[in-house]
């Protein structure tokens, strides 16, 4: 029984519990596609039952990870099959749990508005924004923003972050950011800003079929 609910695996090596992080950045690969898909349901059609069917999944899902065991997490057993051949990246077990349980508060709000209310507002709005953000930086960048408001309500040592992020205060040389580099994103969001003025004309023509003779256009 003790092993069936825990929060985290006991690694040689590590002094604490802790989780694979390759494992949850697929799942948040996941669930931010099943949350961003239904978004779009909403938006170009006005459905909202995918979202509803996304919101009750989502919370159950975080419910079994921190109630009973990440481990019986379905969106982190399929994280699991999709890195299995992956070397495990291991971060401290607490910091997560601490930010699965904003998850799970941010769900619930939503499974209330969506599913007992059955209404929407700029709350819920909001609130699909921040989870989608959340989820977002875990899975593109392996950032937990969850994890770093950990330090604020507890006053244990955030250990075993991803990249040792929270042990690292110098940057090896392959991680610094040269003027040039700066220069070369200056000019790069310069041209995002500048392409809508002198492109917006050729990109607004639409596209014919490559294999439609120019006869017949």
């Amino acid at each position: 029984m003790n092993n069936f609910i825990q929060f985290g695996e006991k690694v040689a090596g590590y002094d604490i519990p802790v989780l694979n992080e390759r494992e949850i950045r697929a799942s948040a690969g996941i669930l931010f596609l099943a949350t961003y898909t239904s978004l779009m349901f909403i938006l170009f059609d006005g459905n909202f039952i995918p979202i509803k069917y996304v919101i009750t999944i989502f919370l159950a899902d975080l419910l079994i990870r921190v109630l009973i065991n990440p481990r019986f997490s379905p969106s982190l057993i399929i994280g699991r099959l999709m890195v299995r051949k992956q070397t495990p990246e291991y971060v401290g077990a607490p910091q997560k749990r601490f930010a699965w349980s904003i998850g799970i508060v941010l769900s619930a709000t939503m499974f209330y508005f969506f599913l007992i209310e059955n209404a929407y507002s700029p709350i819920t709005g909001s609130i699909c924004l921040v989870c989608l953000l959340f989820l977002f930086f875990e899975a593109a960048f392996g950032i937990c923003l969850g994890c770093l408001a950990y330090p604020l309500f507890f006053r244990n040592k955030v250990q075993h972050c991803p990249g040792e992020v929270c042990d690292t205060n110098s940057r090896q040389a392959i991680q610094k950011i040269s003027a040039t580099q700066l220069a070369v994103l200056a000019l790069f969001i310069a041209y995002l800003f500048l392409a809508p003025r002198f492109l917006n004309e050729q990109f607004s023509k639409p596209p014919h079929d490559l294999f439609k003779s120019s006869k017949s256009r």
